[in-house]
């Protein structure tokens, strides 16, 4: 009779450190896909902001020599990331590849241009910024025309604004919840031990001493539950990497390395803190108090 008590207080035992564990490894998990999508945010942003293209039109009497010239001076510009040149062939073999049809054999000739593509840096992909480049190539006369996404500029640099900030929110906010999950699950785990702390207390055991298997074993949980997080995100971060390659979300492991050591110490930080705190909170109570 009193083993199969013991093996059914083992098996509590065993899952109250379970689902201890699994609340620890859940919470910093998302945790630390939170600070995977802060760090990585910039990232994002600029890559969507390169795609934006700044199409240069040349005239049908512009020289080879002076486009060249203008390759080479867009191309060592601060601004410029890359520079394309597109005839009006190509330009032509392009748009009959998207529509599937070969509209020169309904006009009879080509009547494209011969055109420089410029990829701007993303930190340069501001309004400011191409109202100068156009301004400073409009007085050359073998460009007949300048194009840019005006309105999608001005719509995307809000948006990285709007979206840095509600990141920003969300990071501090999300934080926030998993101290207090974490806590939550320390404290429901000492709750359970609530008579034997008061017992340890009553025959002389000092405060610290009382505490400090509880410290122990929850620290335990937490390294646990850290590794498991760990894992989950570094599963995640290789597909991400793997599915979205232009992004080099692993061209800095010195910052991830970080974030996966801060993940990994904050893990042990809140549980005992918790545990700290949730025993230091039975150890105050009255004997009497423990009921309630």
């Amino acid at each position: 009779m009193a083993s199969s008590f013991d093996q059914y207080q083992k098996r509590k035992l065993i899952s109250s450190y379970f689902s201890v564990v699994i609340s620890i490894a859940l919470v910093l998990f998302l945790l630390g896909c939170l600070g995977l999508l802060v760090l990585n945010a910039k990232k994002v942003a600029d890559h969507f902001k390169e795609q934006v293209v700044v199409t240069i039109y040349l005239n049908e009497s512009a020289k080879d020599v002076e486009i060249k010239q203008l390759e080479k001076s867009l191309t060592m510009a601060a601004y410029t990331k890359a520079t394309e040149y597109v005839s009006k062939e190509e330009a032509a073999e392009l748009m009959k590849a998207e529509t599937g049809e070969d509209f020169m054999d309904f006009v009879g000739y080509n009547p494209l241009q011969n055109s420089i593509d410029v990829y701007l840096k993303a930190d340069y992909v501001t309004n400011e910024t191409l109202d100068g480049i156009t301004e400073e190539l409009a007085n050359k006369k073998f460009i007949e025309e300048i194009r840019y996404d005006n309105d999608l500029v001005e719509l995307m640099n809000d948006n990285v604004k709007k979206i840095t900030f509600w990141v920003l929110i969300l990071s501090a906010l999300f934080t926030l919840i998993a101290v207090l999950l974490i806590n939550s699950s320390i404290r429901l785990a000492v709750y359970s031990k609530r008579f034997i702390i008061k017992t340890m207390q009553m025959v002389g055991a000092t405060k610290s001493f009382i505490r400090r298997p509880f410290i122990s074993k929850s620290v335990q949980l937490g390294i646990i539950g850290a590794v498991v997080a760990l894992i989950g995100m570094g599963i995640v971060l290789y597909y991400l990497n793997e599915t979205f390659p232009e992004l080099q979300l692993l061209q800095n492991p010195v910052l991830i390395g970080g974030l996966f050591l801060g993940i990994f110490l904050v893990g042990i930080l809140i549980t005992w803190i918790s545990t700290f705190i949730a025993t230091q909170r039975f150890l105050n109570l009255k004997t009497d108090q423990l009921y309630y």
